[in-house]
């Protein structure tokens, strides 16, 4: 039961980060543009590269904002890494399996 219910999960976020992907690269694109652009602003020198840079960075920043939905595809990315790690965590669901308590039992059982 518990597979079935990372199965779901995996798969709404696996659709989630699909559906995503566009918003996803326009944020990094976007957001590596801002930081390139905030670093040639604070090397120059002269008023007018200034403003430039600024009015460029204002532009970067709006992109970078507008990309916002590209945080649910994220964090589906996240989920989808949680459901990847708990799947293959054998060690708890061995341990939560009643007919292995079972068998313990019958076998402490017999040997009395």
């Amino acid at each position: 039961m518990k597979k079935l219910g990372l199965l779901i999960a995996g798969g709404i976020a696996a659709m989630v980060l699909i559906s995503n992907l566009g918003p996803i690269v326009g944020l990094a694109v976007s957001a590596a543009i801002l930081y390139f652009v905030f670093k040639q602003f604070i090397k120059a020198e002269s008023t007018m590269a200034k403003i430039g840079y600024g009015i460029i960075g204002f532009i970067a920043l709006m992109a970078t904002a507008s990309n916002f939905p590209a945080i649910l595809g994220l964090a589906a990315a996240y989920v989808l890494y949680l459901v990847y790690k708990k799947w293959n965590d054998s060690s708890s669901s061995v341990d939560n399996d009643p007919f292995a308590n079972f068998e313990k039992q019958w076998a402490d059982l017999n040997r009395n």
